[in-house]
């Protein structure tokens, strides 16, 4: 019986990791590669057609032949277009399975250590490979091996997987959502890869993940499993794409996740970055009975979840602008800077500058004009979420219905006249800060999901039922005692004690008359700038009857009145004839006001007043105005020093 021929060649399957099966090649037969069994070199491999390519001895050597595969066979990088005379070291790549072409064992090369990357075992986990960069971000030099490599390791990105990429960053310019963006990250995975399911996930503090979106392939039943701690907090960590197999393997990963259950062969997980910060996770997995993923997926999903991230980012960037500046656009021109320099609003300076640096929710209460949407937008500016929108709604101008809506959205149809969906306020400050103005207007109904909304819990657009979860801090105001609402039972008490985790009370202008005059100032130059007028500045007359009057209206009385000034006044400097103040102020020296006319106020608020005018009259001859006041000259000191009155 005649001895077998021994082979003459040999086609070696490259890993990342070594080399795997090696197929014996004979002259005289035609070796065919393909996925159909009846090939002599069956590769379980999606990418490959049924009859993919054929190596053959020929004239004295072994040529390769690509049999019309849809792919393309490839020969150290390049596609092939004709029969190739194979040499020792040469590359066959079909679809994603490389085979090295040697005609004695021994001409199989030592890898580098860099190239040998050892399993790691972590937990029992068997992460294959861990991917920074990839290929398809790479261009010119940088996609040529090096030298001494080039016929063991010289890849390229396949040009159909580019092609997805391609199409993939025309789709996301035009997507008009964070959803529209994650369904086309999922299509373009499905295209280029084998993967099964795919799910992208959204990072919330603290490293929780929240799933936007899934699908498996072939439209089956919507069934996805969580990826596990372990890889979602080494991918975190990291910042690394991961392939990891063998996880059906791992009993512990099973005993946490169930994720055995599904006899998981193989899984990718990709951070969602941009500019070095973890947006989310990119996870896909395919199930035992196929060939697993391998690294050409890994490199491919790191690439789809870097561009994924870029445009995350500018989309989520263009809706805070654009919520910002439609609530900049419907304010009534609020000034961006609290100006005065009185030592009240130091104080409450001082107090926005601290809490801005922290998440909690803050009260503001002062009196109506106070300037308590001003504070709200300094703790804003002041916080580490100053890039995020800030949004201000009034809670008593709107209906209960319609209030609802403005916070939580509506569904298209949800009531008469919702045409459209509409995007809440809440869910267009996410990343940012929400006022809610006269926050005690606000319906019990509307407070209850509120509150869940406050203590973190998802909420629904008014007749819609898709869970949506924000990051939105909460600053509300008001100028009514909230405590007497609790009481009356009109207002939440559990939600009142929610909403006082920092309160900040906002002290009316009466009680920081220093300050008049720089803010008169202030709104001279905003209205002469707004209306071209002349006017310079004001006379010592019209400054001292600005500062005696009592400002019930508060600042924005005051702006009021200067800005009715600036229209009206005649000449270069603003007289006492051109201030008009109001009579609501029954307890100033106003003209047609009795003197003895009653306004509740402190006694306290009236004694200081009373001295100030009794020193205005004596023109600060201290001695004069004891006698008047009928006290001691030491007595009149120490309240002087007490109410902090300067001439």
């Amino acid at each position: 019986m005649p001895m077998a021929q021994p082979p003459s060649a040999f086609l070696v399957a490259r890993r990342d990791d070594g080399f795997g099966d090696v197929f014996p090649l004979h002259e005289g037969t035609r070796y065919k590669l393909g996925r159909a069994p009846t090939n002599r070199v069956v590769l379980r491999d999606d990418l490959c057609s049924r009859e993919h390519a054929e190596v053959f001895a020929a004239e004295g050597g072994w040529f390769v032949r690509d049999l019309g595969s849809l792919n393309g066979t490839h020969l150290n990088g390049e596609t092939l277009r004709t029969d190739r005379a194979l040499r020792p070291l040469d590359e066959v790549r079909v679809g994603r399975t490389r085979l090295l072409f040697i005609e004695e064992m021994s001409q199989l090369p030592d890898l580098p250590k860099s190239a040998i990357k050892p399993v790691e075992k972590v937990d029992g986990l068997e992460i294959r490979k861990r991917l920074s960069q990839t290929r398809y971000q790479q261009t010119g030099a940088t996609n040529v091996p090096e030298p001494e490599t080039v016929r063991v390791d010289a890849r390229v990105a396949p040009p159909q997987a580019i092609g997805v990429l391609y199409r993939l960053a025309l789709d996301m310019a035009a997507a008009a959502d964070t959803g529209e963006l994650c369904a086309l990250a999922v299509d373009s995975v499905f295209r280029a890869t084998p993967a099964e399911v795919v799910a992208v996930l959204a990072l919330k503090e603290p490293k929780e993940l929240e799933l936007l979106t899934h699908r498996v392939r072939g439209g089956g039943p919507a069934t996805y499993h969580k990826v596990s701690q372990f890889v979602s907090s080494e991918v975190l960590s990291g910042k690394q794409a991961v392939l990891a197999e063998n996880v059906a393997a791992n009993r512990m990963l099973a005993d946490r996740d169930s994720i055995a259950e599904l006899k998981v062969a193989s899984l990718i997980c990709a951070p969602i970055v941009f500019d070095d910060k973890v947006l989310g996770l990119l996870h896909l997995y395919r199930t035992l009975g196929h060939s697993p993923l391998n690294t050409d997926d890994l490199e491919f999903t790191l690439a789809v979840a870097r561009q994924l991230g870029t445009a995350w980012h500018k989309l989520t960037r263009q809706v805070n602008l654009s919520a910002e500046n439609r609530s900049l656009r419907t304010q009534l021109r609020i000034e961006s800077e609290i100006v005065g320099g009185s030592e009240p609003l130091r104080k409450i300076e001082g107090q926005i500058a601290r809490v801005g640096e922290t998440r909690a929710t803050v009260l503001i209460r002062g009196e109506s004009g106070s300037g308590k949407e001003l504070v709200a937008r300094a703790i804003h500016q002041n916080s580490p979420r100053h890039e995020g929108a800030f949004i201000c709604l009034n809670c008593a101008a709107l209906t209960e219905t319609l209030l609802e809506s403005e916070l939580f959205g509506h569904e298209k149809g949800a009531f008469t006249g919702a045409t459209e969906r509409m995007v809440g306020k809440f869910e267009a400050a996410d990343n940012g800060t929400i006022f809610l103005d006269e926050i005690g207007e606000m319906a019990l109904t509307t407070q209850a999901k509120f509150l869940r909304v406050l203590e973190g819990h998802p909420f629904e657009r008014v007749g819609g039922n898709v869970a949506i979860k924000v990051d939105v801090r909460v600053v509300a105001a008001t100028n009514r005692p909230l405590e007497e609402a609790v009481r009356a039972g009109t207002f939440r008490r559990d939600l009142f004690y929610r909403l006082q985790v920092v309160q900040l009370d906002v002290p009316p202008l009466r009680e920081r008359l220093d300050d008049v005059p720089l803010l008169a100032e202030h709104f001279l130059k905003k209205f002469v700038r707004e209306t071209g007028r002349k006017i310079k500045s004001f006379t010592p007359a019209a400054l001292d009857k600005l500062r005696t009057y009592r400002w019930p209206g508060n600042v924005r009385e005051l702006r009021n009145v200067i800005e009715r000034a600036v229209a009206l006044g005649i000449g270069p400097h603003l007289d006492t004839a051109d201030i008009w103040l109001s009579e609501l102020d029954v307890g100033a020296p106003v003209v047609g006001v009795a003197a003895f006319a009653y306004r509740p106020e402190p006694l306290d608020d009236v004694e200081k007043r009373h001295i100030l005018e009794t020193l205005k009259h004596t023109d600060w001859n201290k001695s004069k105005a004891a006698t008047i006041l009928g006290i001691e000259r030491s007595t009149l000191d120490r309240k002087i020093e007490k109410f902090g009155l300067v001439k």
